[in-house]
């Protein structure tokens, strides 16, 4: 209507919305330089409501325009398409990303090493120079300006890689007795899965495409593995329980084993988590296993694999404190070659799954960690001195985690039963309090560490569903995520007796608010905040952030909201932020893709919004495998992963019909999964993953 017109000093729109010359005037005051842009008319000539009015410059001169950088959209937590399950022998990631297998098991650290041999003849000798089995835990380490020390380059640095156990099935060819792929098994055989063990350091460098090479002249590159001498330090140092007829004085072991999770310290160091250690040791004879060795898992025949029969160091019976001597956190150097790696015993004894390191707002050294066994606990440590963020790299900063206090949590129900959140508290492990004492077979603090589960037992820490990697969130201090993977025991009557006595493994305890399903076959991940957002806090807040499983289950097993048919996944594991801010969950599970897990496929590696709790599907596994490790380049346009047991057959729908056991697999290596070469027997493998645009990863 005539009377709703205004000329151009009115104001015929009231809202508080800004008007384009707002909009405008702000760009300018962003950058100066628009307004030349705009005076020259090229900018409104982008905007195609405005047409004619470009021309209209009247008399201002005009200036060329400088060349103007295009606008990058602001980084989105899941902006990347979900993919689906898959049970296929190949990797799958979304579109506009490209994932390469590098450094395989075998591959030669350097250029001495000798090649790996296809039909896995090689030996000890030959394995101690090539790329351990297995892959785990892993971290990059950017190289400085002058490629010689610990910076902050992607371009170039060091991928420092835990390898956990071997596949004996792939790793030895067979031997003459036809039913018995290993059988006569050898010493030579007990020290070449030695050597397949530990870490392996390599020298990496980008190249101008993206892709990723070894750098084999390096002398950075190395082993460490199960035969290489270790210093222990810290307060069960020297202890009686260390003490072996090879080492009186029990301070240096022999080897690293089961090197599972991993962590990283603003040092510049890395540290290895020696888990399922238990499994490497047996007896030949007759023996009663006492309590510590009851409570730590160790049996008459192990995990299977033999060594206690041809290496007296693996007999019990021979050397009973051998065991005591493995469970720990171990420290590496990785730019300093000749560098012996320490155990860091203060950091206590369990089966280490991964190292969180934080620093606390006073500068304290903050190392949260998970035991993983069913029914066992989750440990934070934290350092007496504090880090010198002026001098990273100094003498006392890589000495942060010789000393300091190791406590374990505790998880005590809300006040509404059900809501599945509560607060909790930490419990010091120290000798002479809560019940660490003489009078109840506490001798020192040593000791303590010695045996922490069993000081865990005795101050009536929470009894948990595996406790596997913690992950502290960059953008909210003291925020922390732990991944409970399963629990097939969960929901009976017995728990860990207090005075330790109890056998690893064999508790059944009732549910509780932080472990609330029995027969816990999916897992959950939980979630603490430290009061006052402080790592060295005694308590803190916790809620469940997602239980897995099967949406259509609506009984007392049922999944949270954020568990959806679109990122259907079991038995969460590892877990990692990167500094943006996404959580990255993989997984080592179930992968039957029938029952309980049915539309689960392979394991996979997922994203999660630690707001909003969405979760969304970024990587399927090949065949058999278990996704595992973690790392990025700082500026976060290649990430590394790794695939670890590839052609583990198991449940797997694809199983070759003609699978009868492992000694049939040994002599048909390639019968189920040649991931990740054709016509070859599997092998675990870092995968290189970037954007095919080059841009940062998760985008």
């Amino acid at each position: 209507m005539a009377q709703g017109i205004r000329d151009d000093d009115g104001a015929s729109n009231t809202s508080h919305n800004p008007s384009l010359t707002d909009l405008v005037e702000q760009a300018i005051a962003q950058n100066p330089k628009r307004r030349l842009l705009l005076k020259s008319g090229l900018g409104l000539a982008a905007i195609p409501f405005l047409g004619g009015l470009a021309a209209c410059g009247g008399g201002d001169e005009v200036v060329t325009p400088a060349p103007v950088a295009p606008v990058v959209p602001p980084e989105q937590m899941l902006s990347f398409a979900g993919v689906d399950t898959s049970s296929g022998d190949a990797i799958v990631v979304p579109a506009g990303y490209v994932a390469t297998a590098f450094v395989p098991w075998g591959t030669p650290i350097n250029n001495a090493a000798p090649n790996w041999k296809v039909d896995a003849t090689g030996g000890a000798a030959d394995q101690e120079q090539q790329v351990g089995d297995n892959h785990d835990g892993m971290a990059f380490f950017g190289f400085n300006s002058g490629a010689n020390g610990f910076g902050e380059r992607s371009d170039e640095g060091l991928l420092v890689i835990n390898h956990e156990y071997i596949n004996p099935e792939y790793f030895y060819a067979p031997d003459s007795d036809t039913a018995d792929w290993l059988a006569p098994f050898t010493y030579e055989k007990a020290r070449k899965a030695l050597a397949g063990h530990g870490i392996t350091i390599v020298h990496t460098k980008r190249a101008a495409d993206g892709s990723w090479e070894h750098v084999k002249s390096s002398l950075f590159n190395r082993r460490i593995h199960g035969n290489t001498p270790i210093s222990i330090q810290g307060p069960a140092a020297g202890h009686a329980l260390m003490q072996t007829a090879a080492d009186p004085s029990g301070t240096v072991a022999l080897g690293t084993l089961n090197n599972c999770g991993n962590g990283r310290t603003p040092w510049g160091t890395y540290l290895t988590c020696e888990e399922n250690f238990n499994g490497y040791f047996g007896w030949n004879g007759e023996r009663t296993p006492n309590a510590l060795e009851n409570r730590y898992g160790i049996s008459a025949s192990g995990f299977g694999y033999r060594w206690h029969t041809v290496d007296p160091r693996f007999d019990v019976n021979v050397t009973p404190n051998e065991p005591n001597r493995h469970g720990w956190i171990v420290e590496i150097d990785p730019f300093a070659p000749a560098s012996q790696a320490v155990k860091r015993t203060a950091l206590g004894r369990f089966k280490h799954e991964n190292a969180e390191l934080v620093i606390a707002p006073n500068g304290k050294a903050v190392v949260y960690m998970g035991c993983d066994e069913r029914n066992e606990y989750i440990y934070k440590f934290v350092s007496t001195g504090t880090f010198d963020a002026t001098n990273p790299t100094s003498a006392a900063n890589r000495n942060l985690l010789a000393d300091g206090t190791l406590y374990v949590a505790r998880f005590d129900a809300g006040a509404t039963a059900g809501d599945n959140m509560g607060s909790g508290v930490w419990i010091p492990l120290v000798y002479g309090q809560n019940g660490l004492t003489d009078a109840n077979g506490f001798s020192s603090q040593g000791d303590v560490m010695i045996r922490a589960r069993q000081a865990a037992d005795r101050v009536g820490a929470t009894m948990m569903d595996r406790p596997e990697w913690v992950a502290a969130n960059p953008k909210k201090a003291g925020e922390v995520f732990i991944t409970l993977t399963n629990n097939s025991r969960r929901g009976g009557t017995t728990s860990n007796n207090a005075d330790g006595s109890t056998t690893a493994g064999s508790a059944r305890p009732p549910v509780d608010e932080a472990n609330p399903r029995a027969n816990n076959v999916w897992g959950h991940i939980v979630r603490w905040n430290e009061a006052g957002g402080d790592g060295t806090a005694l308590s803190f807040n916790w809620d469940i952030f997602v239980l897995a499983g099967q949406p259509s289950i609506t009984d007392a097993r049922k999944p949270s909201a954020n568990a959806t048919l679109d990122n259907l996944f079991n038995s969460p594991d590892g877990l990692a932020f990167d500094s943006f801010g996404r959580m990255w969950i993989q997984t080592d599970g179930n992968f039957s893709n029938a029952g309980d897990f049915a539309g689960n496929g392979n394991n996979q590696m997922l994203v999660a919004d630690p707001e909003t709790k969405e979760i969304r599907r970024f990587l399927v596994g090949p065949s058999g495998c278990e996704i595992t490790g973690i790392t990025w380049t700082p500026d976060r346009k290649t990430m590394f992963i790794n695939v670890q047991h590839p052609g583990e057959v198991g449940s797997h729908p694809n199983k070759p019909a003609a699978y009868i056991d492992d000694n049939w697999l040994a002599r048909n290596p390639t019968s189920f999964s040649q991931w990740p070469t054709s016509g070859q027997r599997p092998r675990s493998a870092t995968v290189v993953v970037r954007r095919t645009d080059g841009g940062v990863i998760g985008t």
